[in-house]
Formats: C-alpha cells, sequence, structure tokens
C-alpha cells in the first residue's frame, strides 16, 4: 500500500504502537492510584497504608504500645511501618510497569517512562 513511500508505513505503524503505549501508562498510573499496599512493623503493632503510588491512606496502631516512657520507640515503629509500606507500593509499581512493558512485547526490564 504505501510501497513508493519507503519506510512511512513501519513509521506510522511504530506511532500507533506509541500512542497504544502512551494510553497504556496513563491508564497504569490511574491505576496505581486504587492499588493498596499495607506495610507493618513491630509484628504487626503498627501498619501503615498506602497507595501503589507511595500515598499514604492510613495508620493503624495496636493501643498497647502506647507508654509515655517510649514514646521514641512508637515513633519508630510508625516510621518503620510507613517506610515499609512506601517500599511495598515501589515494587508494586516497578512490577506493574514490567507486566505493562512484558504486554507490549518490550523487555520485561525496560525502565519506562523513557
Amino acid at each position: 500500500m504505501l510501497k513508493g513511500l519507503g519506510g512511512l508505513g513501519d513509521m506510522a505503524k511504530m506511532m500507533k504502537t506509541a500512542q497504544e503505549m502512551q494510553g497504556k501508562m496513563a491508564q497504569l498510573q490511574e491505576d496505581l492510584n486504587s492499588v493498596i499496599v499495607t506495610g507493618e512493623s513491630g509484628a504487626g503493632l503498627v501498619t501503615a497504608t498506602c497507595t501503589a503510588k507511595g500515598e499514604l491512606k492510613g495508620l493503624d496502631i495496636d493501643p498497647s504500645i502506647f507508654n509515655p516512657d517510649e514514646k521514641e520507640v512508637v515513633e519508630d515503629l510508625i516510621l518503620a511501618a510507613i517506610k515499609d509500606a512506601q517500599q511495598k507500593a515501589s515494587e508494586r509499581s516497578q512490577q506493574e510497569m514490567a507486566n505493562l512493558t512484558e504486554s507490549l512485547g518490550l523487555p520485561k526490564d525496560m525502565k519506562l517512562p523513557f
């Protein structure tokens, strides 16, 4: 169909693929807002919940850890739970991105967006 135009047929195909990828990336970014991960510390005494994009959504603290003499311990447990949730969010986001690139026929370890 585009024989006399050299590589323009391939270029049009590449542009279409790029547009598809852009749409899927936008959808994935939106979906990551609804994926919830939970981090914990102190064997579950403190749990933090966040989206796969790392936005903190909730914090649950077992009342048994409230001892005025151990304020620093409680603070450390809270920070540890939040960091755990954020790490899990990052891992989940990377996993979803790898699944997307693989579904597009790209190498699984390809870093997107470029």
